[in-house]
């Protein structure tokens, strides 16, 4: 069963644009694992924020139990680099510890961030990340040896929150009726964030709207994604 890689700079991230298909290959037997850079601890937390007596270490670690538990609603597994956010810095030994999932995991397709948002820099930060560390993992000469090369694969880039001023273009609408129960279940495991519900709910009824149409189907509920790279076909279908 192909493997999938998620990158994503927050825990919301991961759960509001991806949390259809994360559920969806997870279902269907995949191994999906979640690369969350930093907890959102200081930017993406305002509810956590508005607690009494709330400190930094107290929000970061409700925002990892949050995560953690939405990951798990969604099949997923998941590590955190605590890289921190507001502003995402990553390291040389980041990128290192990247590359080797990459090599590890061997994902069929990654999903991560758009590489524009000027709402929100540390989401192209982390889609930048992601892309140096796929480009390396297919290196010969990183970390040489017999199981050291292969097949980069495609990356899908999932909507950013305004997708008309991140200049993203999806070519992709991905049918999550089968799942969407699943992801909405994602949703309440963060409470930090209880704002973005409805909002993340009108996004999915949108595309769904939009897939529908452009396949021709009975589609209520669906996300949009951008490939980066050309999809190569034997033949026009």
């Amino acid at each position: 069963m192909p493997n999938v890689l998620v990158v994503t700079a927050h825990p919301g991230d991961f759960v509001w644009r991806a949390g259809g298909a994360i559920a969806l290959h997870a279902q269907a037997g995949h191994k999906v694992h979640i690369v969350c850079l930093a907890f959102g601890e200081r930017g993406e937390s305002q509810g956590a924020w508005a607690r009494p007596g709330a400190t930094l270490e107290m929000v970061k670690a409700g925002r990892k139990d949050e995560a953690e538990k939405a990951a798990a609603v969604l099949g997923a597994s998941i590590e955190f680099y605590d890289a921190g956010d507001y502003p995402l810095v990553t390291t040389p030994a980041m990128l290192d510890r990247l590359v080797d999932t990459f090599r590890a995991l061997r994902p069929e397709f990654v999903l991560t961030h758009a590489p524009s948002d000027p709402y929100n820099m540390d989401h192209p930060t982390a889609c930048q990340f992601a892309q140096h560390a796929r480009i390396v993992a297919q290196a010969a000469g990183h970390r040489p040896g017999p199981d050291a090369v292969y097949r980069a694969p495609q990356v899908y880039m999932f909507e950013p929150h305004q997708t008309e001023m991140c200049g993203f273009k999806p070519d992709v609408i991905l049918n999550i009726d089968p799942v969407w129960d699943i992801k909405r279940r994602a949703f309440e495991c963060l409470p930090a964030q209880t704002h973005l519900w409805t909002y993340y709910e009108r996004v999915a009824l949108n595309r769904g709207i939009q897939g529908g149409r452009n396949a021709g189907i009975k589609m209520t509920h669906g996300e949009a994604y951008q490939r980066v790279f050309p999809e190569v076909l034997a033949e026009l279908h």
